[in-house]
């Protein structure tokens, strides 16, 4: 194992218990899931096919090293016995008095435990039917997630996936709006205001300022445009270019 690799696996993260999860493929599903959100730590209980799988390997798609170091667990009792809280996901209710939370609100929790020292565990269900109300009454509390209620099944990669998210999310400074500038800068005030004018300009040739005493208005809403859109240097320049090619196409029609 690499440095990085251990260093994911001493990470405070949620421990996903796959419980009786019957396909190969989706635990290496659910293992590449984990990774891609750098939460590494995952347990196997009573897997239909047995372990190791090999067919979870080939869908892992490089996360080996969660499959390498998953534990293996003849029951829920065991997967979870080291654990302080626990969570069920299921989208079905199950006759149970427990907290119901979204995967937002589990996980802010799950990360306020970690950080107290606690572990945490997320058990996820079978493919077929999900988790059995003897798992879910180990829980402390169920993760349900806001889905289609016609059609509220959701994979267990899936699941996983969803759950992993929710607490790297959280866990990090990420800007919810960027503009990728792709090597140019965003046009001036002087650029997008001479834009404008030759606008104009070619409007004024096509007599679009029709009727006169609305053209002052027509102008006002020109310009505000020009102001409202993100226009780069380069899209300045698109547009003059396209300006003067279609006066050069104007004349030679006038010819």
């Amino acid at each position: 194992m690499t440095p990085l690799d251990d260093q994911l696996f001493e990470a405070a993260s949620p421990v996903m218990v796959l419980v009786r999860p019957q396909m190969g493929e989706n635990i290496g599903a659910a293992a590449r899931a984990r990774l891609n959100f750098s939460c590494a730590r995952m347990r196997l209980v009573a897997p239909r096919d047995g372990w190791p799988n090999p067919k979870a390997a080939a869908m892992a798609s490089g996360a080996y090293p969660v499959l390498d170091r998953a534990g293996l667990f003849e029951d829920v009792a065991g997967a979870t016995a080291d654990c302080d809280y626990v969570y069920a996901t299921t989208a079905r209710g199950r006759g149970l008095t427990k907290p119901v939370l979204t995967p937002e609100r589990a996980m802010q929790e799950a990360r306020a435990m970690l950080a107290a020292g606690k572990r945490v565990a997320v058990l996820v269900g079978p493919e077929r039917a999900g988790l059995e109300n003897e798992d879910v009454a180990r829980a402390n509390a169920i993760i349900t997630v806001p889905v289609n209620p016609a059609f509220y099944s959701l994979n267990l990669a899936q699941c996983v996936l969803l759950v992993a998210y929710e607490f790297t999310r959280q866990g990090i400074e990420t800007p919810p709006d960027i503009m990728a500038m792709a090597g140019t800068d965003f046009a001036t005030g002087i650029e997008r205001t001479k834009l404008g004018d030759h606008f104009e300009e070619r409007l004024e040739e096509a007599q679009f300022f029709y009727p006169a005493d609305k053209a002052e208005h027509m102008r006002l809403n020109l310009r505000n445009m020009w102001s409202r859109l993100a226009l780069t240097r380069a899209d300045v320049q698109t547009l003059h270019g396209m300006l003067r090619q279609l006066a050069r196409a104007g004349r030679r029609r006038d010819e």
